[in-house]
């Protein structure tokens, strides 16, 4: 059963995707909250898979309530996703920063929408290939220093090929294609890259690679 957290300052709107999430069978939504605050206590109190969270809300916004949940250790099996109206604006940048596994425009498809929460619990990649590329090319304009340089040094060539490729927007069955490898080994070393790197997730493991020159535009 995948546990849902929705955290919206919209009424309507959480009521929406609540009416979709609970026809599901292996769906749960334990709670509804109208601004980051209580998100965050909602969050601590039922420990979600999924958190939905607004990124734009009073009281506490979606970018510090994602900075609060990926701080805390106790929380690191929330997967937060940003919701937004606008698509790939300055906020999600922020809140992929801060945290955030991904992010959905509330315009999305019902279809789009069960597929994306499902993909998050799971902890695989919610960027498509096309969101990647223009992630990509906003961290490669306005580069951050992350401190990961010793991080990297520690990746086998073949974790370093992986990272390659995630950074691409391939899925784990698609590296595992292009390794020659089983998707189980192409997942462990995702796993074991993210754990050495630090990265919360693997949009985290893309900014990363960007971040630090192990991946630049055009190459590799």
């Amino acid at each position: 059963m995948i546990r849902v957290l929705l955290v919206d300052d919209q009424p309507l709107l959480r009521s929406g995707f609540r009416a979709l999430l609970d026809l599901e069978d292996d769906i749960e939504v334990v709670g509804e909250a109208g601004d980051g605050m209580e998100g965050l206590a909602l969050v601590k109190e039922h420990l979600p898979d999924i958190a939905l969270i607004d990124i734009q809300m009073p009281v506490v916004d979606g970018i510090e309530t994602t900075r609060r949940i990926a701080a805390d250790p106790a929380l690191a099996g929330v997967h937060v996703v940003i919701l937004t109206n606008y698509g790939l604006d300055e906020y999600v940048f922020h809140a992929l920063r801060a945290g955030a596994a991904g992010f959905l425009v509330k315009d999305i498809v019902p279809e789009d929408f069960l597929h994306a929460v499902r993909v998050a619990a799971r902890g695989d990649a919610l960027l498509a290939p096309s969101i990647t590329r223009k992630l990509i090319n906003r961290y490669v304009t306005q580069p951050l220093t992350t401190g990961i340089g010793t991080g990297l040094e520690e990746l086998t060539n073949r974790e370093r090929e992986a990272v390659v490729l995630v950074a691409q927007g391939l899925s784990n069955d698609q590296i595992a294609d292009r390794m020659v490898i089983s998707p189980l080994t192409a997942k462990t070393h995702v796993n074991r890259a993210m754990t050495k790197l630090r990265a919360r997730d693997r949009a985290q493991l893309v900014v990363l690679a960007y971040e630090s020159g192990l991946v630049t535009p055009g190459g590799s």
